[in-house]
């Protein structure tokens, strides 16, 4: 169970994560389809932790729910990548700096859409029969958000030299967050030995393919990256995520006993 269940939470956690991130735009997109879209896009994601937390919780068994998975989990306890949690600017300067930077946002969903396509399609052959019920499932929303993102990084990478500029630097800025994806966790390595997950090392190949193609099209240039590894889905984060839950989770834990 265990192997399963640690395992769901690191797929539910990056779900609800980059779907609060996102959602961020509900108000403020650059135009209004733009704002809508990445409403849609945030409902489809806070759709699959749904259901991957009321699995997990279902595993979990006594009083568990998805939403004490959800909100009263502090942040240690979250194990989604450190990418998903950042704000939606580049490298800080200064708080003075703008907070909304679309190219951050759409840079940030490619990069990860690109692995979950990958991923789904692989999760479809789960051994446990409702992960790959989801993993179907999803893999139809996320196809939809790799070709929204893809067709953004287009537009922005091989547009004008100022939205150029501003694509190639968010990509610089959070392609070293991707080399998380190819450090197995033991929470990763347990469910792949059990034949819950997927190693996502045999998607690595797809993946630069899938990133490759995009980036000639866009005429951005790939970094070249080292050094840390960040470690979110083990529980080691960025200070961003601490601010994110707070606001997420105010309203359920001021509430506690609250029915919606």
């Amino acid at each position: 169970m265990k192997p399963a269940l640690d395992y769901l939470l690191h797929l539910a956690d990056n779900a609800l994560v980059l779907g609060q991130r996102n959602a961020e735009w509900c108000g403020h997109g650059p135009i209004l389809e733009e704002d809508i879209a990445l409403s849609n896009v945030s409902l489809d994601l806070i759709g699959q932790a749904r259901l991957l937390y009321q699995l997990a919780a279902g595993l979990k068994g006594g009083n568990c729910t998805e939403d004490r998975l959800a909100y009263f989990r502090d942040t240690h306890e979250f194990r989604n990548y450190t990418l998903l949690e950042l704000p939606h600017h580049g490298p800080l300067s200064g708080y003075g700096q703008d907070t909304l930077d679309y190219a951050t946002t759409i840079v940030r969903n490619f990069l990860y859409s690109a692995l979950m396509a990958l991923l789904w399609e692989g999760l479809e052959k789960s051994a446990n029969a409702d992960l790959a019920a989801i993993a179907a499932k999803s893999l139809k929303e996320v196809r939809y958000h790799l070709r929204h993102s893809r067709d953004w990084l287009v537009r922005l990478g091989d547009g004008t030299d100022e939205s150029h500029a501003r694509a190639q630097a968010a990509l610089d800025h959070l392609f070293p967050y991707t080399q998380e994806f190819w450090v197995n966790s033991p929470a990763e390595a347990a469910a792949i030995a059990a034949g819950i997950g997927v190693d996502v090392n045999t998607l690595k190949a797809d993946w630069d393919a899938i990133l490759e193609a995009a980036l000639q099209e866009a005429t951005l240039q790939r970094p070249t990256v080292g050094g840390y590894v960040t470690e979110g889905k083990r529980g080691i984060h960025s200070e961003h995520l601490g601010f994110l839950l707070a606001e997420m989770q105010s309203l359920a834990r001021a509430h506690p006993n609250g029915v919606w």
